[in-house]
């Protein structure tokens, strides 16, 4: 007996245990998974030779969903970085966020395909005889669908920051660098972590698309659950499409468990309050590393390292001094600066017109524009119904943590799952109940794009210090007096990034929600996302050029007349 309690002591005195032997065997795999499924995007390519095919063997899904989620996490990881660098130049600089801001709009409001119908054919060519090329055009077009909402969310952040902090930064004269680190991105990291988790999951919206390339006449198809889920519809196959739902559920769950639950969870620490949460998010797995010796032999390791890099870029990124403004200097940038926007405005505008005289002419002009009122019209309709059932509901889900973790997975799980992987089956019904896809298209459209208000609203929800909620119950108020006072002007800014990524989503999704097809049968709506998609299928690049452009039209318009508006409202009014 004596000795095995020498034998327990002896144990506990190890540098490692169990949780390290777990970390350390974990991330070897991990390694090992990615090096075997990267090396599949090195194989030759040579179109319209060798072109890859799906097998719709229920054996190859597990292979695929692996192909998928790697091409989604590299484009995750592209999107923070564009985030970073995007969202902090349009906060912190006037000038900047005159172009940056309005040229977001325009991207936002791109389709997929039409990034798709430009890129494809360069990345083609920038890797000659390798699968490569048509990889970067696929995470490509998936970090189009992700880091527009994650940069959007981080120029919010900035925009409303605590004035005290601010100042207190300000007054200590630390450096940029350290001012970005230590109060720009833990400021945003809970947004930033929300908006990323729906970014990701809804880029699996398009992962079909992205996948199984049909631009400009040419087919190009990549191995992924995307395609095999493209190829079973094509097939009729509602054997393969339910193994494949089957295979996307299980692939959500796991990236939620091993990713996104411990993300959320170190994500908590970054709270801007005076007291500590009361019930925090849980992760196991975050708990398992956070026990493990081998995060603090990494930590030591790493802290010389991040000392001289931190040291090397605060010298760089010295904080100035404040300096008086020199009106009549201000007044002549200013000037500068209207006169070339307006000189590039007019010179877009003689394009344009030049354009649209050797091309489509000025008719085709008015029937795309009466499409995108069509189009707009399902938008906002899409727009404000959700946010009247959504917004209270995340907003409530986001202050009450225990709440979050029990619903948290399952509105990821909701919003991470592609809505046309459902599209065959609401295609079905249409048919079956003689329900016109004018109005079903809406529907469809609400199944991708409903989450980004939902989460937005989780975020503006967990965001509201936990101290001033108390103050408010201690001092008595009524439920509907903390929701008029504090509750909705605090999450207001995050419902207004919700409400314009949400409307940014709509329009791109409503490039593959007005056109949906079940074997040869294809249900068409009126409205401006099927008449690209039509264009896009037949390489009609002029109608694709004029399809886009107004789309864009609508998006930066309705942008510059309604959600700037809020935004500036929610920088000067609503926020902490």
């Amino acid at each position: 007996m004596q000795y095995l309690l020498q034998s327990r002591v002896a144990l506990r005195r190890l540098p490692f245990g169990l949780s390290d032997v777990a970390v350390i065997l974990g991330t070897l795999c991990l390694i090992a998974l990615i090096a075997k499924i990267g090396s599949g995007a090195l194989v030759s390519f040579a179109p319209p030779k060798n072109v890859p095919s799906v097998d719709l063997d229920a054996r190859n899904l597990p292979y695929y969903a692996a192909r998928s989620s790697l091409r989604m996490f590299i484009a995750l990881g592209a999107s923070f970085v564009f985030t970073f660098v995007y969202g902090y130049a349009a906060a912190r600089s006037k000038y900047a966020e005159r172009v940056l801001i309005p040229l977001l709009d325009i991207l936002q409001s791109v389709p997929v395909l039409g990034f798709l119908s430009i890129t494809v054919t360069g990345f083609i060519a920038l890797f000659p005889g390798s699968l490569l090329g048509l990889e970067c055009a696929s995470i490509f077009a998936i970090f189009t669908a992700q880091a527009w909402n994650m940069a959007f969310s981080f120029y919010q952040s900035l925009r409303t920051l605590p004035q005290d902090l601010s100042e207190a930064m300000a007054a200590y004269r630390l450096p940029l660098w350290q001012r970005f680190v230590r109060l720009e991105v833990p400021a945003g990291m809970i947004g930033l972590v929300w908006n990323a988790m729906m970014s990701f999951g809804g880029s699996w919206f398009f992962l079909a698309a992205s996948e199984a390339i049909s631009v400009l006449n040419q087919s190009y198809t990549l191995p992924g659950i995307g395609s095999y889920v493209a190829a079973a519809v094509a097939a009729q196959n509602m054997h393969a499409l339910g193994l494949a739902v089957l295979t996307m559920a299980i692939t959500i769950v796991v990236i939620d468990q091993l990713f996104w639950r411990p993300l959320v969870a170190w994500a908590d620490k970054f709270r801007l309050e005076q007291s500590a949460s009361a019930d925090p998010p849980q992760s196991w797995l975050y708990d398992l590393i956070r026990s493990s010796h081998v995060r603090q032999v990494i930590g030591r390791a790493w802290a010389p390292i991040g000392d001289t890099a931190t040291a090397a870029l605060s010298a760089m990124t010295p904080m100035h001094g404040e300096r008086a403004v020199d009106a009549k200097r201000s007044g002549v940038v200013d000037a500068a600066y209207n006169a070339f926007v307006i000189v590039v405005v007019v010179g877009l505008v003689g394009l344009g017109i030049h354009f649209i005289l050797t091309t489509v002419g000025f008719a085709e002009i008015g029937k795309v524009a009466l499409l995108g009122l069509t189009t707009f019209g399902r938008v906002a309709l899409l727009v404000i119904v959700c946010s009247l059932i959504w917004t209270p509901i995340g907003i409530t889900i986001g202050m009450k943590p225990r709440l979050m973790r029990i619903l948290q997975p399952i509105a990821l799980f909701c919003a991470s799952f592609p809505a046309n992987f459902i599209f065959p089956f609401a295609t079905l019904a249409f048919i079956k109940y003689h329900i016109s896809i004018n109005f079903g298209s809406i529907l469809l459209m609400a199944l991708g794009a409903q989450w980004y208000i939902l989460f937005n609203s989780i975020a503006g929800g967990a965001s509201i210090p936990t101290d001033l909620r108390e103050m408010t119950a201690d001092i008595g108020a009524t439920r509907s007096l903390r929701w008029k006072r504090l509750i909705l002007p605090a999450a207001f800014s995050s419902w207004v990034t919700g409400g314009i990524t949400a409307s940014g989503g709509a329009w791109n999704a409503s490039i593959v929600s007005e056109v949906v097809t079940w074997g040869q049968t294809t249900l068409v709506a009126s409205g401006l996302g099927a008449y690209i998609a039509d264009a896009t299928g037949k390489g009609d690049w002029p109608r694709i050029t004029l399809g886009v452009g107004m789309m864009s039209i609508y998006v930066v318009v309705v942008n510059r007349l309604v959600w700037r508006r809020l935004y500036a409202l929610a920088e000067t009014k609503y926020h902490l």
